[in-house]
């Protein structure tokens, strides 16, 4: 849990409630695994801490359109690994987060 997450505004909040639920998704088909292996752990902890972050805050749009890439590019291309994979797989798992999201 980011410590931010109780100040964080909505629209962030949801950001960070879709980037957990796709890293679930990718690492519950996977590894097949109830939690959350170590590999997907960390890039969770990751990206909770790059979104808590995040210099626009609540002007921020999503991170592919973002003009600002503040992901290493070895965590940038295990997120875009997660969201790939994921992203088509919302609908079924959270269809009003990936609606809210496109």
């Amino acid at each position: 849990m980011v410590a931010t997450e109780r100040t964080m505004h909505p629209r962030l909040l949801r950001e960070l409630t879709t980037v957990r639920a796709m890293i679930r998704i990718y690492c519950k088909a996977n590894n097949r695994s109830s939690d959350l292996c170590e590999h997907c752990a960390e890039l969770l902890e990751y990206a909770e801490r790059r979104l808590s972050n995040c210099p626009f805050q609540e002007q921020k749009p999503t991170c592919g359109k973002c003009t600002v890439h503040c992901y290493k590019p070895e965590m940038r291309k295990r997120i875009i690994e997660v969201m790939r994979f994921s992203g088509p797989r919302m609908m079924l798992h959270h269809p009003i987060l990936a609606m809210a999201h496109l």
